[in-house]
């Protein structure tokens, strides 16, 4: 992992989790609203770590094309500014550029207000190739110690975005979601009926998911059911499809094993060369990617 990054000797055996439940603003003035008072809820409620959802600061059914850098850059420097206030990791989903190049991202900033790392999502749907480019990496980070992974919305579709990151030391998935559904299918999805628990049983990791809730505009609705899911794949907390919220949840990561993703690094024996390969590759473009994108966030930025 990078300098900012770096896994602590000793790793806590708890963390403490939050999960934002939202009905997006219209506006991003709204939305940085909402965003600062959940995380100061989060905060009082003894949280390390808050995950909001996908687009958290712009909203998902918005205009993408209309984005200015400079108003963007701003918004995202205010969450960073809202974390060093509450003094609580944020993760939070939110389109990002990186030159002219706009990407649908999941940031992470620490207590200081300080971005360690940012996931660009690389599996996209119709929806985001319009306005988006998929990012060519996976995510890999420290929080309070504790290594960590993340994916975004659609991409729990892809196992191996998980088994990666989690070989390599992540006892951890956070999700955020925008769900953009008909209503029939978002129906289908309530009360955990999404496919979650298996990316957590499967490697032995626990797994963070806050969704948006609510009708979404033109017909769309999301599913809610932000959710924390143990090892296992037994539900730790779900929230409603209805309302905003919050829940927040402690991880005893002792449980957090990674068995099933280390069995797979030793057998079958024709496939650890390559697994260990991937992962080194890995490293090296989450290391390039954060350096990349947090340039765009530096103060020396003007334009």
């Amino acid at each position: 992992m990078s300098g900012s990054s770096t896994v602590q000797r000793v790793k806590p055996k708890r963390l403490r989790v939050a999960a934002v439940q939202m009905i997006f603003a219209d506006s991003l003035a709204g939305n940085l609203e909402k965003i600062e008072r959940a995380a100061i809820r989060a905060a009082a409620d003894g949280a390390d770590a808050v995950l909001f959802p996908e687009c958290a600061t712009t909203g998902y059914s918005v205009d993408f094309g209309a984005l200015k850098p400079a108003a963007l850059r701003q918004a995202l420097n205010t969450v960073g500014a809202i974390a060093a206030q509450a003094r609580i990791n944020v993760l939070i989903g939110s389109p990002i550029f990186a030159g002219r190049t706009l990407y649908n991202a999941l940031l992470v900033f620490d207590r200081r207000g300080q971005l360690t790392h940012t996931y660009a999502k690389c599996q996209l749907v119709e929806a985001d190739r319009r306005w988006f480019t998929p990012g060519n990496g996976l995510s890999l980070f420290s929080l309070e110690g504790v290594p960590a992974t993340a994916i975004i919305c659609h991409e729990r579709r892809y196992p191996e975005l998980v088994r990666l990151p989690v070989m390599a030391g992540a006892q951890i998935v956070f999700h955020p979601n925008a769900g953009m559904d008909a209503l029939a299918v978002s129906r289908k999805k309530r009360q955990g009926r999404d496919g979650i628990p298996v990316r957590a049983f499967e490697n032995a990791v626990y797994y963070v998911f806050a969704n948006s809730v609510g009708p979404q505009g033109g017909g769309k609705w999301s599913a809610g059911d932000s959710k924390i899911v143990a090892p296992d794949g037994s539900f730790l907390q779900l929230a409603d499809n209805q309302r905003e919220g919050i829940i927040v949840q402690t991880l005893d990561l002792t449980r957090a094993t990674r068995k099933y993703a280390l069995d797979s690094l030793e057998h079958p024996r024709f496939l650890a060369p390559h697994w260990r390969r991937m992962v080194a590759e890995m490293h090296r473009r989450v290391r390039e990617s954060d350096q990349r994108f947090r340039r765009e966030l530096s103060p020396s930025k003007t334009t």
